[in-house]
């Protein structure tokens, strides 16, 4: 570390080390590891005891820092974090730098995955999970009750998968990338198959065809399902997304950092959306057309589930790949004409498109699962993603995904209640 003089004459407020730990937020040693990275300067005290630090760079620092690290101007502006995963841009969105869409249409998910972890494709790759680790999980899913949800099983599959593994505390690069390659292959096959003759061999998503639904897996209807989960690996911050970055920013291990995405995943806002899409598209094919089920949902102050999407103004794109794959499965024309009539009804009184959770629903519906299955495609889906940004968070400073309450309660000092 070397120490460098200020300006001859330059007037400044100087920090002891103690006065710009406590600015910074941070532990005195990480104030001279910032020093020996050139974000700061120092200056030797000259009673010889420690260091001082220019004020005014100090709280640039810590201002930049706070702009890095995520918190919002005056806690009013929305929270912003660094990263290089993916970009969403008006009605297009990209998995570093490359077109999302265009991904998924030529690679399965397995790639898509490999690509968002580390910037490289592995044409061919399959994720495949030890025995022992899926026995663990199953027996874990096993024991729950029947009418346990998908979030749920999965919820319990990851943990008991962490509590199976004795170096799950690694958290370098290497160690985390072994785990992810282990842990989503666990998830879906500790998921109770639906019919005898499931698939536990070859592409991620003909192993999960088997655990949604009994009818048989033909080549379309699989290709819309590994696209799908291609398309659904990310979406930059989302809910679940941020709760990962936060349970990584702590130092969380991978399967935690997982299970904190899953325990937000299952609010009707998030992965639940696309099993309100699902009973919608059936009421819809029970009654004939989309008019009175629109009309009946407005009346009792619903939204629409399936359309819109605050990140597009116009079609989510991840619709519009579905949708194009699904019109050549001919059993899902009548899914596929319902959810066109949903979009042209609603339309007439608000200008929105379709989303993923819609074309999911038509996938889901047509298909003979039920509606729970889109959750289970989202949670499988996202998992990668999460892995993608826990890996990224485990690269910044530890514990910067903590944001400074503003207290708006009564003043201390006040008596103790009687």
């Amino acid at each position: 570390m070397r120490d460098q003089e200020p300006a001859v004459g330059a007037a400044e407020r100087r920090l002891s080390t103690k006065e710009t730990a406590e600015l910074l937020g941070v532990k005195p040693e990480t104030v001279y590891a910032y020093v020996s990275r050139g974000q700061l300067s120092s200056r030797r005290d000259p009673s010889g005891r420690g260091s001082s630090f220019d004020a005014k760079e100090v709280e640039a620092l810590a201002r930049r820092n706070r702009r890095e690290g995520g918190s919002g101007a005056d806690f009013g502006g929305e929270l912003s974090v660094r990263t290089r995963i993916t970009l969403i841009d008006t009605d297009r969105y990209y998995f570093r730098g490359v077109d999302a869409t265009e991904l998924a249409a030529r690679h399965t998910y397995e790639e898509i995955a490999e690509w968002l972890w580390t910037g490289r494709l592995r044409p061919g790759v399959t994720f495949t999970a030890p025995e022992a680790s899926v026995a663990v999980a199953r027996r874990a899913v096993d024991a729950l009750p029947e009418h346990t949800g998908p979030t749920d099983r999965l919820r319990v599959a990851a943990i008991a998968a962490a509590a199976a593994d004795p170096l799950r505390f690694d958290l370098s690069e290497d160690a985390v990338l072994g785990t992810a390659r282990v842990l989503i292959p666990t998830l879906v096959a500790a998921l109770p198959p639906v019919r005898s003759a499931h698939r536990d061999q070859g592409p991620l998503a003909h192993r999960l065809w088997g655990r949604l639904t009994g009818r048989p897996a033909d080549d379309a209807s699989l290709r819309v399902l590994d696209t799908a989960l291609g398309l659904l690996v990310d979406h930059d911050l989302a809910a679940s997304t941020l709760a990962v970055r936060v349970a990584a920013s702590a130092r969380a291990h991978a399967y935690a950092a997982v299970s904190a995405g899953l325990g937000v995943l299952e609010g009707p806002l998030h992965g639940a959306a696309g099993g309100l899409a699902h009973r919608l598209i059936l009421e819809v094919l029970d009654r004939g057309a989309a008019g009175p089920v629109i009309a009946d949902e407005l009346r009792e102050g619903r939204r629409i589930p399936g359309l819109g999407h605050r990140l597009y103004p116009g079609e989510d794109p991840r619709a519009r790949a579905l949708f194009g794959l699904l019109e050549d499965i001919p059993r899902a024309a009548p899914a596929l004409a319902a959810a066109r009539d949903i979009v042209a009804t609603t339309a007439r009184h608000a200008p929105l498109h379709a989303n993923v959770d819609l074309a999911l629903a038509v996938l889901t519906a047509s298909s003979g699962m039920p509606s729970s299955a889109s959750e289970t495609i989202f949670a499988v889906a996202r998992t990668a993603g999460w892995i993608a940004h826990a890996l990224e968070e485990y690269g910044e400073r530890p514990l910067r995904m903590r944001p400074s309450g503003r207290y708006v309660g009564p003043r201390p000092p006040r008596p103790l209640p009687e």
